[in-house]
């Protein structure tokens, strides 16, 4: 058997998923505030769990790499945080070394973009089409639509819409492999995130922070998730924005249906009105047995599980994880980033 945790750095809490084979030993949230505080609790909570693989907390992602090989570079791609950024990731640079110093069998893994499935010219002046957590979730939705059909994985064929709490995403799944996607930075409106920027807004803007990135969306106009379905117009923007996502990827896909996840899904009112626009079917993600983790930690640890050589690995190994390659930059058609490539030594 293999005991194995998934670990969804959300924007407000991080969840822990334990596996062993299809039993969930680990079932755990904890506020982003608090692992900022104490770089040793993903630390300990690996320790207590007696894990033999991790999927660690990977943002933007990288190939799959083992902690110890994890140095300035894959930091900066992960988090894509320039130095002279106000936005710190002080806290989980404390988390991962202190991890490493433990020698923790923890492993990060790529984001859409690293993906082999994803043809090169989808890739062309992107950077986003998906963090990590977003592919993990789709791993999910291959296992979840395969039992639920009774259907091999690679006959699985669906867009994924994942509401979160910051961003809204989209990623488009065909004969069981990731084959576009849309992040939540190149997307349309999320809650906290305004989506994609106007490229003359950018302008005008003459430079920002990262902070601004998780800034704009509809809660600037509703304030709480709660009061979303109070707020006609704010609710039409992100609706609207969100089916706008999903028909943008039937170009690539042609899916048997739409399935959701995220913690937006979970607001009253929110998934059966979104359900009722659509003209594809559509239903709620489906998982493990879980009382308190969202989707993409127990996504995480279906490919822990798989990287482990579980029962998963099929999955994974049909998805082309392990082929991962390249960076989040490698496809910008703008000399302009060369150098700052160069600075971070990708």
């Amino acid at each position: 058997m293999v005991r194995v945790i998934g670990i969804d750095p959300g924007t407000k809490s991080f969840d822990f998923c334990g596996l062993e084979d299809d039993t969930v030993i680990l079932d755990t949230s904890i506020p982003t505030k608090d692992i900022i505080k104490d770089s040793g609790l993903i630390s300990n909570i690996i320790i207590e769990t007696g894990a033999d693989l991790v999927v660690g907390p990977s943002g933007f992602g990288i190939p799959v790499t083992g902690i110890k090989d994890i140095g300035e570079r894959e930091l900066f791609l992960m988090s894509l945080i320039k130095k002279d950024d106000k936005k710190s990731m002080l806290g989980m640079r404390k988390s991962i070394d202190r991890m490493r110093q433990n020698g923790l069998p923890v492993f990060f893994i790529p984001g859409v973009i690293h993906l082999p499935t994803v043809p090169f010219y989808r890739k062309l002046n992107k950077i986003d089409m998906g963090t990590a957590d977003k592919l993990c979730c789709a791993a999910l939705g291959i296992r979840d639509q395969a039992l639920r059909h009774h259907i091999c994985y690679s006959e699985t064929s669906f867009i994924l819409l994942e509401m979160g709490f910051g961003y809204t995403a989209a990623i488009a799944v065909k004969d069981g492999k990731i084959v576009d996607g849309i992040g939540g930075s190149t997307g349309n409106i999320g809650f906290l995130s305004l989506g994609v920027m106007d490229a003359e807004l950018a302008y005008l803007l003459g430079g920002f922070n990262k902070e601004l990135i998780f800034r704009g969306g509809v809660e600037t106009l509703a304030k709480t998730p709660e009061k979303l379905m109070e707020d006609e117009f704010a609710l039409n923007a992100y609706l609207e924005g969100a089916i706008k996502d999903v028909m943008a990827l039937t170009v690539s896909v042609k899916p048997q249906e739409i399935l959701v996840s995220g913690r937006m899904s979970r607001v009253d009112g929110i998934f059966d009105d979104l359900k009722k626009r659509f003209d594809f079917p559509v239903r709620r993600l489906g998982g493990f047995a879980v009382r308190m983790v969202k989707e993409a930690a127990q996504g995480a640890a279906l490919i822990a599980n798989g990287l482990a050589g579980g029962e998963y690995s099929g999955l994974i190994e049909g998805m082309r994880i392990r082929e991962a390659k390249g960076t989040s930059l490698d496809n910008i058609l703008l000399p302009e980033i060369d150098s700052l490539k160069k600075e971070y030594g990708v």
